[in-house]
């Protein structure tokens, strides 16, 4: 078995690569050595806000993985990450203020490039939407995996009893989430509460969309089809998750800065890391040999959904987010070690 530090060396060298490119891109903005640094700090930022806000999405991630045929695997981790730095951290922004600017791609390019200020505030503005459509999908993969009856395993055993125990009835997480976006929306000013509800339901219909999506795939009865076309299925699926999480590292960048650029490379490195995670889960085993871990994951999802929700009204650091998901998983951790040891560590 390779050592944990073998599934890092690509993610190192991208590292490598995207520093020195964020030094050019402030020395040739700026033209000082405190414009070089200042760059150079900014994407270090990014990288390990992205790494912290991600980390659950890689333990999804290989969760998913582990069930996808081989050649599909191999396409989600080098296509994936294609879409996930250079779609999800340099087109997604884009299209956003695309949509939001009523302007055309190349005039958006212009406007990141010649007039970041602007594009950032754009970006902010639309932060509403963003929120409840990401928020919305986010919560819907955290409830699926709750209230299911055919779950096993509770870490937290009180809440997710009661949570399985509610999974006989017919769509009861569409319900929890439209209760709670509708709770939501009552805080805001009557022209957001539309746009957020908007979002939220386009976000709903989403998850709805690529669940069915996956059940017409895997009811397919011709066994190489059925791997192919799964395989399809969850590719999508996790698509889709990886832009959920994108939207709240995306939006917290502009934070930190406006230049579109380096926000992309300070997200890509983070991205490469949260790849480099994912491998190690799934050849590693990692997820087997701690049974609560999964769940840290989802309880991590769960909550970065509501502070989504929030700050659609309230502003509440990235910083804060990404320590929540990473004192959840630290704990499943140590929960699934305790039990390890208590069971001789089976």
């Amino acid at each position: 078995m390779k050592p944990a530090f073998a599934y890092l060396r690509v993610a190192i060298v991208f590292t490598a690569l995207g520093l020195v490119l964020a030094g050019w891109l402030g020395w040739a903005m700026t033209g000082t050595v405190a414009g070089l640094a200042s760059f150079l700090f900014t994407a270090t930022v990014l990288a390990a806000l992205e790494i912290a806000l991600s980390f659950d999405n890689a333990i999804v991630n290989a969760n998913k993985l582990k069930e996808m045929s081989p050649v599909w695997q191999k396409r989600f981790l080098t296509w994936g990450i294609l879409i996930a730095v250079f779609g999800m951290r340099i087109l997604l922004p884009l299209l956003v203020v695309v949509f939001a600017a009523k302007i055309g791609p190349v005039a958006a390019v212009m406007l990141a490039a010649t007039e970041p200020e602007r594009y950032g505030m754009i970006m902010e503005r639309a932060h509403v939407s963003i929120s409840a459509f990401g928020g919305t999908f986010l919560l819907m993969v955290a409830l699926s995996y709750f209230i299911d009856d055919a779950k096993e395993v509770d870490w937290i055993r009180t809440l997710e009893r009661r949570l399985r125990q509610v999974a006989s009835v017919r769509g009861i997480e569409i319900a929890i989430v439209l209760l709670i976006v509708m709770a939501f929306a009552m805080w805001l000013p009557p022209h957001e509460s539309a746009m957020f509800l908007f979002a939220a339901i386009a976000g709903l219909l989403t998850f709805l969309l690529v669940e069915i999506l996956g059940h017409v795939l895997d009811a397919s009865q011709d066994a190489a089809r059925l791997a192919r076309q799964g395989g399809l299925g969850a590719f999508l699926y996790l698509e889709i998750l990886d832009a959920s999480f994108s939207f709240d590292g995306v939006i917290g960048a502009f934070a930190l800065t406006r230049n579109l650029f380096l926000i992309a490379i300070g997200l890509g490195i983070g991205a490469m890391y949260v790849r480099s995670v994912t491998i190690m889960l799934v050849e590693m085993g990692t997820l087997a040999k701690f049974r609560y871990l999964e769940h840290g994951a989802f309880y991590s999802i769960l909550v970065l959904a509501l502070i989504m929700y929030a700050q659609s009204f309230v502003h509440i650091p990235e910083a804060i987010t990404g320590l929540i998901g990473v004192v959840l998983i630290v704990l499943s951790v140590h929960s699934s070690i305790r039990h390890n040891k208590r069971h001789g560590g089976c």
